[in-house]
Protein backbone atom coordinates (compact mmCIF):
# COMPACT_ATOMS: atom_id res chain seq x y z
CA UNK A 1 0.00 0.00 0.00
CA UNK A 2 2.84 2.54 0.47
CA UNK A 3 4.04 1.87 -2.76
CA UNK A 4 0.54 3.04 -4.40
CA UNK A 5 0.66 5.98 -1.97
CA UNK A 6 3.87 7.53 -3.23
CA UNK A 7 2.96 6.33 -7.24
CA UNK A 8 -0.52 8.39 -6.58
CA UNK A 9 1.34 10.98 -5.02
CA UNK A 10 3.53 12.06 -7.94
CA UNK A 11 1.07 11.63 -10.35
CA UNK A 12 -0.82 13.96 -8.24
CA UNK A 13 2.25 16.35 -8.15
CA UNK A 14 3.36 16.28 -11.83
CA UNK A 15 -0.29 16.96 -12.72
CA UNK A 16 -0.30 20.09 -10.47
CA UNK A 17 2.56 21.27 -12.10
CA UNK A 18 1.15 20.30 -15.66
CA UNK A 19 -2.20 22.93 -14.87
CA UNK A 20 0.60 25.53 -13.35
CA UNK A 21 2.27 25.26 -16.59
CA UNK A 22 -0.31 25.65 -18.67
CA UNK A 23 -2.14 28.40 -16.69
CA UNK A 24 1.73 30.63 -17.30
CA UNK A 25 1.82 29.92 -20.95
CA UNK A 26 -2.08 30.42 -21.15
CA UNK A 27 -1.17 34.26 -18.91
CA UNK A 28 1.42 34.44 -20.89
CA UNK A 29 0.10 34.17 -24.34
CA UNK A 30 -2.87 36.07 -23.53
CA UNK A 31 -0.45 39.17 -21.93
CA UNK A 32 1.78 38.87 -25.27
CA UNK A 33 -1.90 39.20 -27.40
CA UNK A 34 -2.79 41.57 -25.64
CA UNK A 35 0.25 44.07 -25.78
CA UNK A 36 0.08 43.06 -29.51
CA UNK A 37 -2.86 44.00 -30.25
CA UNK A 38 -3.17 47.46 -28.09
CA UNK A 39 0.16 48.80 -29.31
CA UNK A 40 -1.97 47.96 -33.26
CA UNK A 41 -5.12 49.31 -32.41
CA UNK A 42 -3.92 52.68 -30.98
CA UNK A 43 -3.06 53.82 -34.38
CA UNK A 44 -6.74 52.89 -35.75
CA UNK A 45 -8.82 56.06 -37.09
CA UNK A 46 -11.87 57.23 -38.42
CA UNK A 47 -11.02 57.44 -42.57
CA UNK A 48 -14.74 59.16 -42.83
CA UNK A 49 -13.58 62.31 -41.29
CA UNK A 50 -12.56 64.64 -44.15
CA UNK A 51 -9.10 65.55 -45.12
CA UNK A 52 -9.81 69.19 -45.84
CA UNK A 53 -6.82 69.27 -47.84
CA UNK A 54 -5.35 72.41 -50.01
CA UNK A 55 -2.87 72.16 -52.68
CA UNK A 56 -1.58 75.33 -53.98
CA UNK A 57 1.11 75.73 -56.57
CA UNK A 58 4.72 77.26 -55.22
CA UNK A 59 7.22 76.70 -57.99
CA UNK A 60 7.82 75.49 -61.51
CA UNK A 61 11.29 74.23 -61.20
CA UNK A 62 13.69 72.69 -64.47
CA UNK A 63 12.87 69.23 -62.89
CA UNK A 64 9.50 69.35 -61.06
CA UNK A 65 6.57 70.97 -60.49
CA UNK A 66 6.64 72.05 -56.86
CA UNK A 67 2.88 72.52 -54.36
CA UNK A 68 2.15 73.24 -50.82
CA UNK A 69 0.12 70.90 -49.44
CA UNK A 70 -2.21 71.31 -46.48
CA UNK A 71 -4.47 68.86 -44.58
CA UNK A 72 -6.26 68.10 -41.51
CA UNK A 73 -4.89 64.77 -39.48
CA UNK A 74 -6.40 62.58 -36.57
CA UNK A 75 -6.92 64.92 -33.35
CA UNK A 76 -7.86 67.53 -35.80
CA UNK A 77 -4.22 68.55 -35.87
CA UNK A 78 -3.46 70.51 -39.39
CA UNK A 79 -0.14 68.72 -41.39
CA UNK A 80 2.23 70.84 -43.60
CA UNK A 81 3.85 69.56 -47.19
CA UNK A 82 5.33 69.46 -50.43
CA UNK A 83 4.64 67.55 -53.48
CA UNK A 84 6.69 67.63 -55.87
CA UNK A 85 5.28 66.01 -59.37
CA UNK A 86 8.18 65.21 -62.11
CA UNK A 87 8.23 66.72 -65.71
CA UNK A 88 9.28 63.27 -66.88
CA UNK A 89 7.49 60.18 -66.70
CA UNK A 90 3.69 59.68 -67.43
CA UNK A 91 0.87 60.26 -64.69
CA UNK A 92 -0.01 58.61 -62.83
CA UNK A 93 3.24 58.87 -60.67
CA UNK A 94 4.71 56.42 -58.03
CA UNK A 95 4.74 58.71 -54.86
CA UNK A 96 7.87 58.02 -52.31
CA UNK A 97 7.18 59.89 -48.98
CA UNK A 98 10.66 61.71 -47.81
CA UNK A 99 10.71 62.74 -44.14
CA UNK A 100 13.25 64.03 -42.23
CA UNK A 101 14.65 63.83 -38.80
CA UNK A 102 14.78 65.59 -35.38
CA UNK A 103 14.79 68.89 -34.77
CA UNK A 104 14.56 69.68 -39.03
CA UNK A 105 11.77 70.50 -41.59
CA UNK A 106 10.27 68.83 -44.98
CA UNK A 107 12.84 71.38 -46.58
CA UNK A 108 15.96 70.70 -44.86
CA UNK A 109 18.86 70.41 -47.23
CA UNK A 110 19.47 66.93 -46.65
CA UNK A 111 15.61 65.89 -47.50
CA UNK A 112 15.76 68.47 -50.64
CA UNK A 113 18.99 66.39 -52.07
CA UNK A 114 16.51 63.81 -52.47
CA UNK A 115 13.68 64.78 -53.25
CA UNK A 116 15.91 66.16 -56.13
CA UNK A 117 17.05 63.03 -56.78
CA UNK A 118 14.24 61.11 -56.98
CA UNK A 119 12.00 63.75 -58.97
CA UNK A 120 15.16 63.67 -61.64
CA UNK A 121 13.79 59.77 -62.13
CA UNK A 122 10.16 60.15 -62.35
CA UNK A 123 8.73 59.68 -58.93
CA UNK A 124 6.57 61.94 -57.42
CA UNK A 125 7.54 63.11 -53.71
CA UNK A 126 5.77 63.84 -50.55
CA UNK A 127 7.66 65.92 -47.87
CA UNK A 128 6.01 66.27 -44.68
CA UNK A 129 6.84 68.14 -41.59
CA UNK A 130 6.60 65.77 -38.46
CA UNK A 131 4.62 66.70 -35.47
CA UNK A 132 5.87 70.24 -33.59
CA UNK A 133 8.95 70.05 -36.44
CA UNK A 134 8.79 73.26 -39.44
CA UNK A 135 5.78 75.28 -39.83
CA UNK A 136 4.00 73.27 -37.04
CA UNK A 137 6.46 74.02 -34.61
CA UNK A 138 5.40 75.82 -31.73
CA UNK A 139 7.32 75.47 -27.77
CA UNK A 140 10.06 72.44 -28.17
CA UNK A 141 11.30 70.61 -25.64
CA UNK A 142 14.51 67.90 -24.57
CA UNK A 143 13.39 64.93 -27.18
CA UNK A 144 13.67 62.55 -23.86
CA UNK A 145 11.80 59.20 -23.68
CA UNK A 146 12.48 59.03 -19.58
CA UNK A 147 12.51 62.75 -18.59
CA UNK A 148 9.89 65.55 -17.60
CA UNK A 149 9.04 65.75 -21.55
CA UNK A 150 8.07 62.62 -21.83
CA UNK A 151 4.47 62.75 -22.80
CA UNK A 152 5.30 65.66 -25.70
CA UNK A 153 8.28 63.23 -26.96
CA UNK A 154 6.11 60.14 -27.63
CA UNK A 155 3.40 62.52 -28.69
CA UNK A 156 5.79 63.42 -31.56
CA UNK A 157 5.82 60.16 -33.20
CA UNK A 158 2.64 58.85 -32.50
CA UNK A 159 0.76 61.82 -33.80
CA UNK A 160 3.02 61.95 -37.42
CA UNK A 161 2.49 58.18 -37.69
CA UNK A 162 -1.09 58.97 -37.94
CA UNK A 163 -0.16 62.45 -39.74
CA UNK A 164 1.41 59.82 -42.59
CA UNK A 165 -1.44 57.19 -42.71
CA UNK A 166 -3.39 60.05 -43.61
CA UNK A 167 -0.85 61.54 -46.05
CA UNK A 168 -1.61 57.72 -47.39
CA UNK A 169 -5.70 58.87 -47.86
CA UNK A 170 -4.98 61.97 -49.68
CA UNK A 171 -2.60 60.24 -51.92
CA UNK A 172 -5.51 58.10 -53.09
CA UNK A 173 -7.62 61.16 -53.84
CA UNK A 174 -5.11 62.31 -56.30
CA UNK A 175 -5.35 61.13 -60.16
CA UNK A 176 -2.14 61.81 -61.37
CA UNK A 177 -0.77 59.85 -58.28
CA UNK A 178 -0.30 55.93 -58.67
CA UNK A 179 -1.51 55.01 -55.11
CA UNK A 180 -0.81 51.76 -55.71
CA UNK A 181 2.75 52.55 -55.71
CA UNK A 182 4.09 53.86 -52.89
CA UNK A 183 7.64 54.26 -51.63
CA UNK A 184 8.83 55.70 -48.08
CA UNK A 185 11.82 56.98 -47.19
CA UNK A 186 12.60 58.33 -43.27
CA UNK A 187 15.86 59.66 -42.57
CA UNK A 188 16.80 58.99 -38.25
CA UNK A 189 13.40 59.73 -36.18
CA UNK A 190 11.70 59.81 -39.98
CA UNK A 191 13.23 56.54 -40.17
CA UNK A 192 11.83 55.28 -36.38
CA UNK A 193 8.62 56.44 -37.42
CA UNK A 194 7.97 55.20 -40.55
CA UNK A 195 8.52 51.63 -39.44
CA UNK A 196 6.12 51.77 -37.74
CA UNK A 197 3.90 53.42 -40.00
CA UNK A 198 4.74 51.07 -42.79
CA UNK A 199 4.39 48.38 -40.35
CA UNK A 200 0.71 49.37 -39.53
CA UNK A 201 0.46 50.27 -43.20
CA UNK A 202 -0.05 47.71 -45.82
CA UNK A 203 -0.67 50.30 -48.56
CA UNK A 204 2.82 52.02 -48.56
CA UNK A 205 4.85 49.08 -50.93
CA UNK A 206 8.41 49.70 -50.37
CA UNK A 207 9.30 50.98 -47.14
CA UNK A 208 13.23 52.38 -46.69
CA UNK A 209 14.35 53.63 -43.37
CA UNK A 210 17.88 55.38 -42.87
CA UNK A 211 19.89 55.65 -39.83
CA UNK A 212 17.25 54.46 -37.36
CA UNK A 213 16.79 51.21 -35.46
CA UNK A 214 14.86 50.00 -32.55
CA UNK A 215 14.98 49.12 -28.41
CA UNK A 216 14.16 52.86 -28.21
CA UNK A 217 14.64 52.33 -24.49
CA UNK A 218 18.23 52.01 -24.80
CA UNK A 219 18.81 55.73 -25.66
CA UNK A 220 18.28 56.34 -21.85
CA UNK A 221 20.50 54.62 -19.81
CA UNK A 222 19.66 52.60 -16.79
CA UNK A 223 16.43 55.11 -16.76
CA UNK A 224 15.22 53.16 -20.15
CA UNK A 225 15.35 49.46 -18.33
CA UNK A 226 12.64 49.13 -16.08
CA UNK A 227 9.56 47.61 -17.26
CA UNK A 228 7.94 50.87 -16.86
CA UNK A 229 10.13 52.63 -19.20
CA UNK A 230 9.44 49.69 -21.81
CA UNK A 231 5.48 49.94 -21.59
CA UNK A 232 5.62 53.62 -22.23
CA UNK A 233 7.58 53.32 -25.22
CA UNK A 234 5.53 49.89 -26.30
CA UNK A 235 3.25 52.29 -28.83
CA UNK A 236 6.47 54.04 -30.52
CA UNK A 237 8.65 50.86 -30.53
CA UNK A 238 9.96 49.95 -34.05
CA UNK A 239 10.30 46.40 -32.86
CA UNK A 240 6.70 45.96 -32.26
CA UNK A 241 5.66 46.81 -35.53
CA UNK A 242 8.32 45.70 -38.19
CA UNK A 243 7.39 42.17 -38.44
CA UNK A 244 4.51 43.08 -40.12
CA UNK A 245 6.41 45.18 -43.16
CA UNK A 246 7.09 41.60 -44.42
CA UNK A 247 6.40 40.11 -47.19
CA UNK A 248 7.41 43.60 -48.36
CA UNK A 249 10.92 44.26 -49.38
CA UNK A 250 12.38 46.35 -46.20
CA UNK A 251 15.66 48.42 -46.63
CA UNK A 252 18.04 49.73 -44.08
CA UNK A 253 20.31 51.71 -44.71
CA UNK A 254 22.92 52.40 -41.68
CA UNK A 255 26.19 54.36 -40.38
CA UNK A 256 28.88 51.90 -38.46
CA UNK A 257 30.16 54.66 -36.37
CA UNK A 258 26.90 56.39 -35.43
CA UNK A 259 27.04 58.22 -32.26
CA UNK A 260 23.14 59.14 -31.96
CA UNK A 261 21.74 55.72 -33.09
CA UNK A 262 23.87 52.92 -31.86
CA UNK A 263 24.33 50.19 -34.34
CA UNK A 264 23.52 47.72 -31.87
CA UNK A 265 20.23 49.20 -31.96
CA UNK A 266 20.05 49.00 -35.74
CA UNK A 267 20.78 45.53 -35.77
CA UNK A 268 18.41 44.63 -33.33
CA UNK A 269 15.72 46.12 -36.02
CA UNK A 270 16.87 44.23 -38.55
CA UNK A 271 16.87 40.77 -36.68
CA UNK A 272 13.49 41.57 -35.82
CA UNK A 273 12.14 42.43 -39.70
CA UNK A 274 11.20 39.17 -41.27
CA UNK A 275 12.53 38.66 -44.87
CA UNK A 276 13.06 40.16 -47.80
CA UNK A 277 15.32 42.53 -46.05
CA UNK A 278 18.81 43.97 -46.53
CA UNK A 279 20.51 46.21 -44.60
CA UNK A 280 23.67 48.53 -46.23
CA UNK A 281 26.35 49.53 -44.00
CA UNK A 282 28.37 52.51 -44.36
CA UNK A 283 31.76 53.85 -43.02
CA UNK A 284 30.54 57.00 -41.78
CA UNK A 285 28.77 58.50 -38.19
CA UNK A 286 25.36 59.76 -37.96
CA UNK A 287 25.35 63.05 -39.40
CA UNK A 288 28.28 62.73 -42.31
CA UNK A 289 26.71 59.37 -44.16
CA UNK A 290 26.93 60.22 -48.13
CA UNK A 291 24.25 61.50 -48.93
CA UNK A 292 24.83 60.45 -52.72
CA UNK A 293 25.06 56.72 -51.31
CA UNK A 294 21.89 56.87 -49.04
CA UNK A 295 19.49 58.24 -51.17
CA UNK A 296 21.56 55.94 -54.59
CA UNK A 297 21.01 52.97 -52.83
CA UNK A 298 17.55 53.77 -51.88
CA UNK A 299 16.49 54.79 -55.34
CA UNK A 300 17.96 51.14 -56.63
CA UNK A 301 15.75 49.43 -54.12
CA UNK A 302 12.74 51.59 -55.43
CA UNK A 303 13.69 51.04 -59.61
CA UNK A 304 14.11 47.10 -58.74
CA UNK A 305 10.78 46.71 -55.76
CA UNK A 306 8.76 50.14 -56.67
Amino acid sequence: MKFFRKKNSRWSVAIVALLLLTCMYLLISFLSTSHSISVTNYYEYDKAIPLNDTLAPLQDTSDFYLYHLQYTSVHNKIVTGLLSIPKIGKAPYPVIILMHGLGDHKAVDYVAYGNSLFTKNGYAVLRLDMNDHGERKGDFYDFDLTGPHKYWTREIIAQTVFDLRRAVDFIETQNNLDAYRIGYYGISLGGITGTIFCGLEDRVKVPIVALAGGQLNLLYGKGGLSREAKEFTSIIEPLNFVKQIAPRPFLMLNAKNDEVVPPMMSKLLFKGARQPKEIIWYNAKHRDAPLDSIYGDGLNWFNEYL
